[in-house]
């Protein structure tokens, strides 16, 4: 009897595995991740306000007073060497997908033995999804009809616009909006490229990369740009449309079998 119940045990195991190297199946999970945050943070908008208001410092209004007028600012913004790592993150990602760019070219102009069919596909997902992601979904469509303001230009935070929560569109903004992060976009982008590493060093070298695109994110909700459902659903983001890329591939250029 135990023999039987670990060997279902190993079985499930191996399958659950097997589902998760399809491109679908990330897909329709981080898919589904991403609209279960929005609902979270739609339903409950103070999550937004209550990590914002931690990297807030309230400080005394000058000239006319006015009731209820909040003044301040967010410390991190103005330190040198953090807004000197966020442009270095700022044009991370570009200068990434200009190397992926080399290295596809460099390898279309291979033929016969020397052509990597492998690398032309992995290489094809990760510029189209760069495209597709960071810079259409995030900065041309959602950026623009969202009308949601950032934190610092709240008057919950100095500003003057009414704070509006994740998912609505009726916000003062009207370009470049704070809903969602297109910097946090571009970090997710960089943490999908762990799987053009070789499989051995997935281990090794993964998690620390991870934790590096996590920083751009952080210094935006700690400049004042943006919220935390702003930058998490940012990240996230380009994790579904990587996928989605992939997907794609997979469904309509299947990989040979060797």
């Amino acid at each position: 009897m135990t023999y039987t119940f670990q060997s279902r045990g190993q079985f499930s195991g191996r399958r659950v595995l097997v589902l998760f190297r399809r491109p679908a199946t990330w897909l329709m999970t981080l898919m589904a991740a991403w609209w279960f945050l929005l609902a979270i943070f739609y339903a409950f908008p103070t999550l937004d306000i209550h990590v914002a208001r931690t990297f807030f410092t309230e400080t005394a209004c000058g000239g006319e007073l006015v009731a209820g007028r909040i003044c301040g600012l967010f410390p991190y913004s103005q330190q040198w060497l953090l807004i000197i790592l966020r442009k270095v993150f700022f044009y991370l990602p570009v200068t990434v997908a200009g190397l992926l760019l080399i290295l596809l070219i460099r390898n279309l102009q291979h033929h016969g033995a020397t052509y990597d069919a492998g690398a032309t596909r992995r290489y094809s997902i990760a510029l189209l999804s760069f495209v597709a992601g960071p810079y259409v979904l995030v900065n041309l469509v959602l950026k623009t009809i969202s009308g949601r303001p950032r934190p610092y230009q709240t008057d919950l935070f100095g500003g003057a616009d009414i704070f509006t929560a994740a998912g609505t569109l009726d916000g003062a903004c009207t370009n470049n909006c704070s809903f969602i992060s297109g910097e946090a976009a571009g970090a997710g982008w960089l943490a999908c490229l762990i799987v053009l590493m070789p499989p051995p060093l997935r281990p090794i070298l993964g998690p620390p990369l991870f934790a590096i695109c996590l920083i751009p994110p952080a210094l935006r909700i700690s400049f004042g740009g943006h919220y935390l459902s702003d930058v998490m659903l940012g990240f996230l983001s380009s994790c579904v449309v990587y996928a989605a890329v992939a997907t794609y591939f997979q469904m309509t250029q299947p990989e040979k079998k060797q």
